[in-house]
């Protein structure tokens, strides 16, 4: 079968950087689906390992964390799918990617595809409506008020894949009074267009911004990008007792400065359910699909902003370097070998 894959990590203008190359087809076991991928999209975490992490014992590393679908074969224990069923998924980090013509998933983080979507618009989904659902709800506990702000939310890095999504889930799912960071115009106009109440500039400092809108602190922050910058800006404008959460990567991160609040820090890993093979880790199936309800019943939409090509090397090489350009937003998604 077809793949695209790396064996030594490093920058993507490296001529092989990522590589076509020919793998044999797995075969489904245990509670695994065999997949036949129909698209992909492309994330800032493929960007991460492929410049970073070292393949498995010298193996292929073939990335992508996000796929939709027709399943081709179902492992015996498999319960809920059966071959001819069309899914979305995020898969899981410990595993081989998307970037290949078939892939093996378990059934348990696996969801239907919305019946509304094409193949390109559901691939933008999977990952990012699982790291924004499991920071909203089950991290940052949104349903649940803070004594002080809790109708209110701001979400730093709204035009990005995670924050996109956040925005529409927020008004879909609550009443909270949702603020975005967005620095562009066309960005701005993107999250306005997710449905955000207020927008502001994170290339300013947040506080006086947030301050400026007189709606109160916000109860909860969930910050996608550039955490480092705003830090000492979110301990200010959040709420005595408010509730922090991240999911980037910042080199050092000091909470001190929300103790004197008993600001809670969340942090979310979408990967970590799979990885660890959580009691709970069908949690993600059940999630994707009812992600898939309110895509079809109109409440919440694709954040597809770009179809780049199809699935091959040189193309996946010109979405990562864009990825890594920072100007991205919404969602890039490639489709078909």
């Amino acid at each position: 079968m077809k793949a695209v894959a790396y064996n030594t990590p490093g920058p993507i203008d490296r001529e092989d950087s990522l590589q076509d190359i020919n793998l044999d087809k797995p075969e489904a076991r245990g509670r695994d689906l065999l997949v036949k991928v129909a698209a992909v999209s492309v994330n800032p975490v493929d960007a991460k390992v492929r410049a970073g992490r070292d393949p498995v014992d010298g193996e292929w590393g073939v990335l992508g964390y996000d796929a939709v679908g027709i399943v081709e074969a179902a492992g015996p224990e498999v319960e809920s799918f059966q071959p001819g069923d069309a899914v979305f998924y995020a898969g899981s980090i410990a595993r081989q990617g998307t970037n290949s013509e078939f892939h093996l998933v378990d059934e348990r983080i696996v969801g239907r595809k919305p019946k509304s979507l094409s193949d390109a618009e559901a691939a933008a989904l999977p990952l990012t409506a699982i790291t924004a659902w499991e920071m909203l709800f089950d991290r940052l506990d949104v349903h649940h008020a803070t004594a002080d702000g809790g109708d209110c939310i701001l979400v730093v890095g709204g035009a990005g894949g995670v924050g996109s999504i956040a925005i529409q889930l927020l008004r879909a799912l609550t009443d909270l009074t949702v603020i975005a960071t967005a620095s562009r115009p066309e960005t701005q106009r993107w999250v306005q267009e997710c449905g955000a109440h207020h927008v502001i500039d994170h290339r300013q400092s947040l506080a006086p911004q947030a301050a400026a809108l007189e709606i109160g602190a916000p109860g909860f922050v969930f910050s996608t990008t550039q955490t480092h910058q705003h830090l000492e800006s979110i301990a200010e404008l959040i709420a005595p007792q408010g509730r922090f959460g991240l999911i980037d990567d910042p080199v050092d991160l000091s909470i001190m400065p929300f103790k004197q609040k008993s600001v809670s820090i969340h942090w979310e890993f979408m990967f970590a359910r799979p990885v660890f093979a959580t009691p709970d880790m069908n949690k993600q199936g059940e999630l994707l699909n009812q992600v898939a309800e309110l895509v079809d019943a109109g409440k919440i939409r694709s954040t597809l902003t770009k179809v780049a090509g199809t699935i091959d090397a040189a193309t996946l090489k010109k979405a990562h370097a864009e990825i890594e350009s920072g100007t991205a937003h919404g969602k890039i998604v490639l489709e078909g070998f």
